[in-house]
């Protein structure tokens, strides 16, 4: 029956084509002679398609003559065919498979280079298109759950009424962690506020990740890491997405995009709306998730002056109301008993300009800015307060190549006003953080096997005077399976009372920073060992073994005193984070498997009894499985061991399994059917113990080290043409 469907096709095509120049082919996989969908195919007078779930490609209205056609898809090697039309033959186009390698992967936005994943001294992981695909049918709110599914990475939620969340690397709190989108930091102190939960993967092409220090390039707060946001630019052929989404617990998503380029002229678009009803998993009368409703909107403009220069200008809008407390309070039934609430309504505004331009010599200019506003109110039962944090930042840097090696080379300068508006007094007061910053690094191939890299950055940070950091990296290739890596890198922190914390304290109770306070600095150390091999045809395997250690120097730690006022001051002892991070990558055929373990020591010096940095757990596993079949079915399942926490009280809780599972089905090249479960254990940490101690009028909720939503279910829809 498919033959006949493929023949009846390429019969209409050839009835059409008599009266003009028209290219007709079938496109297949060179090893298994199986037809591929979404192969682009471009010619050199600007023409572009896709192939159908057939493989058929059909483009009309071309001149006659010498025409160059290009085929290429992600995970095949590209193929140029050169014919002369009029041309009646239907072409047999055959793709290589790519072989399975990290070596593919050419990271540039982290580590500003052309750097080859594999190869570079700075080790950076990547989640590609695929991964961001994947997402956005399971969790398209927002990428904080497929950041819990990386080694080392630890989402940890701050708050049960508001559901903020923060991302901690390798042991250390989520304020250690530097948030990029497209290489500018847009996401810390008061802005920082609920930033990983406003990002929806469909706007992504991809997330890099540096575990460790990474400041030399982009300066004050990656001490744990960093974690730069890739955004999708426009192709050729017209892309258009839609994604409808909704859960048991009663959220439902929307989210489009749509891209293309003509020309010397592009554009990206996104729009998503999310909806939430507050739920009460629980049962103790508290809401366990808000009750939500956001829309985002990211559009950008692109221009090619010329085939060596990219203009882009974007804008960037997040409205987003959420309310949690009691749920007698949420349905409007406030008395003299139900009183709780908080409600934030956030508002962020996001403007950005860059401009790229490759001279003849290979150098590469970049200039980009960006200024951000965000604004946040915070209503609780008989206290108002709103404030905006104004956030600039701007930066010039020039690769040069130079034979085998490079230096990159640059400026930027980063600032942050935080202004109290109209509304309840609190204790803190305006202020202001300016930062400019120089930066050098050469990356010399000594040679095919050795790699080394030394950077140093110097700050101005304009209360709290300058800063040196120096770093140096070595990549070695022992021979084409074994590999290393050694590094060591400098960074500080500028004290900001309102950087996300492990716990949301209320901003009614936070105090001053005392005037004697002194930044944070850090060194940071990491070993690792990585085995790659070939099993065969389109199977491999790939082992990383990493070593870590950060020492954090005089740290600023928050302790409420017995009035709940919240004072910040340094430590005369450090905050010690050490461990090993460990993950394999196998590929066998159409099954992808994936498994990382990670053992951290983290303790605080400072302290003369339970150094233990609380709700860390020292031994953390995740695992995810996939299959597909026939390029029509994908069955996927996911887990992961959270071992025994520390808490504050020197108590311990209990380890626990989280397991997760997804079906996709295929209708075409078009609908997408996904169903996923989460939790399916339903392991929460009510089960365990109370969320909260005091009255239901006035709460004091514990610290979370569990999930305490629950299990969900979501069936989502997505719709793709071009």
């Amino acid at each position: 029956m498919k033959r006949l469907i493929i023949f009846l096709s390429l019969v209409a095509f050839s009835i059409s084509g008599k009266a003009q120049c028209v290219f007709k082919a079938i496109i297949k996989s060179k090893s298994t002679l199986q037809p591929i969908e979404n192969v682009s195919v471009t010619t050199n007078s600007g023409k572009s398609t896709l192939s159908t779930d057939s493989g058929l490609v059909y483009i009309s209205d071309l001149k006659t003559g010498n025409q160059r056609i290009v085929f290429t898809n992600e995970g095949y090697e590209s193929s140029t065919l050169q014919i002369t039309l009029p041309d009646t033959t239907v072409h047999e186009i055959l793709l290589n498979v790519k072989e399975t390698e990290l070596a593919e992967v050419v990271v540039i936005a982290s580590t500003r280079t052309n750097s080859r994943i594999e190869n570079s001294p700075l080790k950076v992981e990547v989640l590609g298109p695929e991964e961001m695909n994947e997402e956005n049918t399971i969790k398209p709110g927002n990428i904080a759950s497929i950041l819990g599914d990386v080694s080392g990475i630890q989402i940890q939620q701050s708050s049960a009424v508001t559901g903020n969340s923060n991302v901690k690397i390798q042991g250390l709190d989520g304020r250690y962690t530097q948030l990029l989108r497209d290489g500018m930091p847009l996401y810390d102190g008061f802005s920082g506020g609920f930033g990983v939960m406003q990002i929806p993967p469909l706007d992504l092409k991809q997330i890099e990740l540096i575990k460790g220090c990474a400041s030399t390039l982009y300066g004050s707060g990656a001490i744990g890491g960093l974690i730069n946001l890739i955004s999708k630019q426009p192709l050729t052929q017209q892309e258009a997405v839609v994604t409808l989404n909704h859960t048991t617990l009663q959220e439902s998503n929307v989210n489009m995009y749509a891209a293309k380029r003509f020309g010397k002229f592009g554009y990206t678009f996104f729009v998503g709306l999310n909806h939430q009803a507050a739920k009460d998993v629980s049962k103790d009368g508290f809401s366990d998730v808000p009750k939500l409703n956001s829309i985002v909107l990211h559009p950008r403009i692109f221009i090619y002056p010329n085939d060596k220069t990219t203009l882009i200008a974007g804008y960037t809008g997040t409205i987003e109301n959420r309310m949690g407390g009691d749920m007698e309070v949420l349905a409007n039934n406030i008395n003299a008993l139900h009183q709780y609430y908080e409600q934030n309504e956030n508002s962020r505004n996001s403007g950005e300009l860059s401009l790229e331009h490759l001279f003849n010599n290979h150098q590469r200019l970049t200039i980009k800015a960006s200024l951000s506003s965000f604004t946040r109110g915070i209503h609780e039962p008989d206290f108002y307060f709103k404030g905006r944090q104004l956030s600039y930042y701007t930066e010039a840097s020039l690769l040069i190549p130079w034979q085998k090696n490079s230096l990159v080379t640059g400026i930027n300068v980063t600032s942050e006003q935080f202004k109290k508006l109209p509304s309840d007094q609190i204790a803190l007061n305006d202020y202001q953080n300016n930062t400019i910053g120089g930066f050098a690094q050469f990356t010399a191939f000594i040679s095919n096997n050795t790699t080394v890299e030394v950077g140093l950055r110097a700050d101005h940070q304009n209360n709290y005077g300058n800063f040196v950091l120096p770093r140096m990296a070595l990549f070695y290739r022992f021979n084409e399976a074994w590999a290393t890596r050694l590094g060591v890198g400098f960074s500080y922190k500028s004290p900001d009372p309102l950087a996300p914390q492990n716990v949301d304290y209320s901003i009614q109770n936070i105090q001053p920073l005392p005037t004697e306070i002194k930044a944070e600095k850090s060194i940071g150390y990491n070993a690792e060992f990585n085995f790659k091999k070939e099993l065969g045809a389109h199977s491999s395997i790939f082992i990383n073994q990493a070593f870590f250690l950060t020492q954090i120097n005089t740290p600023v730690v928050a302790t409420v005193q017995p009035n709940n006022d919240v004072v910040f001051n340094n430590m005369h002892k450090p905050i010690l984070t050490q461990g090993i991070d460990t993950y394999v990558q196998l590929n066998l055929h159409d099954w992808e498997v994936y498994a990382g373990y990670t053992y951290t020591i983290a303790e605080r010096k400072y302290l003369e009894e339970n150094q233990s940095m609380p709700l860390t757990p020292k031994n953390r596993l995740a695992f995810t499985v996939m299959k597909e079949f026939e390029h029509k079915w994908r069955f996927g399942i996911e887990g992961s061991y959270t071992g025994s926490q520390f808490r504050d009280n020197e108590s311990k809780t209990p380890g626990y399994m989280f397991m997760a599972a997804m079906v996709e089905r295929k209708l075409g090249s078009m609908i997408s059917l996904v169903l996923n479960a989460e939790n399916l254990l339903d392991y929460r940490q009510d089960n365990y113990e109370s969320l909260y101690t005091g009255t239901i009028t006035s709460p004091v909720f514990k610290p979370l080290w569990a999930p305490i939503d629950g299990r969900v279910i979501n069936l989502s829809i997505r719709l793709k043409t071009f």
